[in-house]
């Protein structure tokens, strides 16, 4: 007699059981990670936030600046770590949902709190010598304070890649699939809210750099605004002459191009002079040469209505990079928030620092501050 022959697949049944698969490793790294969030916001809340409250090392406005919403997020963990423990994923979720909203609370007060914390390490001797004993118990694992303020904006980023993991590996006839789908996407919307915060909190202190690095009377209020984009040398070529180096500017809508102050100036040494500011929605870019990532340079064409302006770089990746920006900025109807930004770090601003002779380049002036300042 035969033996059967090996028993057919089910393509849907094997499609269940990689869902099953996913949706338990999903449910157990959301369940662990929890755990040890949980654990984290005690130990700041009962080590930091307590000790403050009973010594009264910061005021209460002080301490409020610091920490924010930490304890009220630390009682939403505290509520849904339990429905975790016991398998009711739905459930918990959405129960948490409604606890969200302090997750964005938190993010816009995120960048009060750095410049609290770092305002009274500085000048608040009994707070500084608080904050160092307790970063040195072993419960902090050598974590200082300052690592440990981010932790619910990074929680929240993983709440967001492992609830939309489990939603879309649930059965859609599963009894918990319309709450986890439910919570997977105001997960997402909250976790949207907090990344537009935090790059508004970001262009906000790069805006505010930029404006103490500008003098003059035409740079007031110049960066009030806008976004950021770019910043970095360029040499400007003049229909004749020799290339001159000029400090460039890039902003969601404009360039603005400055001359360094000399080094001797007496109120304004370290700062740049406006020369030139540049509409970048009358704009049309083109790349002259610099295709082929060698190691030449390349040379930027940017045309506006009455004038045209060459920048050139000797460094190929660095003008690939203000190519790439600068095709941003023209591209005004894109959301700012999808913008990438390559911002300079300060200390590159110190380099090449050349103090040249008054500008007499074959810049036009027809654009310059025209409407604008």
């Amino acid at each position: 007699m035969e033996s059967p022959g090996p028993r057919a697949r089910c393509p849907v049944l094997e499609q269940r059981a990689r869902w099953e698969r996913k949706r338990a490793c999903t449910a157990r790294e959301l369940l662990e990670t929890e755990r040890r969030y949980q654990e984290q916001l005690g130990l700041v809340a009962t080590y930091f936030l307590g000790i403050l409250k009973a010594k009264g090392t910061l005021r209460p406005p002080e301490r409020q600046a610091l920490f924010g919403s930490w304890e009220l997020i630390y009682g939403a963990s505290l509520e849904l770590l339990p429905f975790l423990e016991g398998g009711y994923w739905g459930q918990g979720l959405e129960g948490f949902c409604p606890h969200l909203e302090l997750y964005t609370l938190f993010a816009a007060n995120a960048e009060r709190s750095r410049t609290t914390l770092q305002e009274q390490l500085k000048k608040n001797k009994r707070f500084r010598r608080f904050v160092r004993l307790q970063e040195g118990r072993p419960e902090f694992g050598g974590l200082q304070l300052q690592d440990l303020l981010p932790l619910p904006l990074q929680r929240l980023q993983q709440y967001e890649n492992l609830v939309v993991a489990l939603a879309e590996n649930t059965a859609p006839n599963s009894p918990d699939y319309q709450q986890l789908t439910r919570a997977a996407r105001l997960i997402s919307e909250t976790a949207q809210r907090v990344y537009a915060i935090g790059q508004k909190q970001k262009n906000d202190q790069h805006l505010q750099r930029v404006q103490a690095l500008l003098s003059g009377r035409r740079a007031k209020g110049l960066t009030s605004g806008r976004w950021f984009l770019r910043q970095g040398w360029l040499l400007v070529v003049p229909p004749r002459g020799e290339p001159r180096p000029r400090m460039f500017f890039l902003f969601s809508d404009v360039l603005l191009m400055t001359k360094p102050r000399p080094p001797l100036h007496l109120l304004q040494s370290g700062t740049f002079a406006c020369k030139a500011l540049y509409p970048m929605m009358q704009c049309q870019l083109r790349r002259v040469f610099g295709h082929s990532g060698g190691p030449c340079g390349g040379l930027l064409s940017l045309s506006f209505p009455h004038e045209k302006l060459l920048l050139m770089s000797t460094d190929q990746e660095e003008l690939s990079r203000w190519y790439h920006s600068l095709t941003v900025a023209i591209r005004v109807l894109v959301p700012l928030l999808n913008f990438t930004v390559f911002p300079q770090q300060p200390e590159e601003l110190k380099k090449s620092t050349h103090s040249r002779t008054q500008d007499s380049s074959g810049i036009g002036q027809s654009q310059k501050y025209k409407g604008i300042l």
